[in-house]
C-alpha cells in the first residue's frame, strides 16, 4: 500500500465516523481517478430512508457509471472503510472499475459482528475476488482496521 492509499483510506474512516455520527452504519468510501485525485466520495445511508442499497460503494459505482468515460472507469480505484459486500462488489465489476483498496476485510467484521453479539447481515460475507475474480484488491490496513473495528463496536456497544 502507498501513502497516497492512506490518505484516501483515512478519509474513508472519516466517512464511516460521520456516518455513525449520523446515525447510520460505519461505511465511507472514496473513488479516485489514475492520477489520485479523490473523485467523489459518499458514506453509508442505509438508515436514511427505506433503501437498504445505499452502500457508498455502490454508490460510487453508479456515480462512476454515469460520469466516468468507460476508458477512464479501469484506471479508477475504490477506496473504502470495509470490504464491498457482494452487492457492491458485483456493481464494482459491471461498471468496470479498477483496484478495490479497504481498510478492513469483510473476515475481520464478520468476527467482530460475532464478538459484539450482532446478528450477520441478510448476504453472505463474501470476498470481492469471490464475486469479481478480475478486481485487484488490497486490504486490510493495519491500525486504520482497529478504527473502523471501534466505530463498529461503538455502534453495536459491546466489546
Amino acid at each position: 500500500m502507498r501513502d497516497a492509499d492512506l490518505v484516501h483510506l483515512r478519509r474513508c474512516v472519516d466517512l464511516a465516523r460521520e456516518a455513525l455520527e449520523a446515525g447510520d452504519e460505519p461505511f465511507g468510501s472514496v473513488l479516485a481517478g489514475a492520477d489520485g485525485t479523490a473523485l467523489a466520495e459518499d458514506r453509508n445511508r442505509v438508515n436514511t430512508g427505506s433503501d437498504a442499497t445505499l452502500h457508498p460503494e455502490f454508490a460510487l459505482a453508479r456515480w462512476a457509471a454515469e460520469t466516468l468515460p468507460a476508458a477512464d472507469r479501469p484506471g479508477a480505484t475504490v477506496y473504502t472503510s470495509g470490504e464491498h459486500c457482494a452487492m457492491c462488489s458485483a456493481a464494482h465489476a459491471w461498471v468496470g472499475l479498477g483496484r478495490i483498496v479497504y481498510a478492513s476485510s469483510s473476515a475481520q467484521l464478520t468476527g467482530w459482528l460475532a464478538e459484539f453479539g450482532a446478528g450477520p447481515g441478510p448476504v453472505a460475507p463474501l470476498r470481492v475476488q469471490d464475486v469479481a475474480p478480475g478486481v485487484v484488491v488490497e486490504g486490510p490496513a493495519p491500525g486504520l482496521d482497529e478504527e473502523v473495528r471501534e466505530l463498529h463496536r461503538r455502534l453495536h456497544g459491546r466489546g
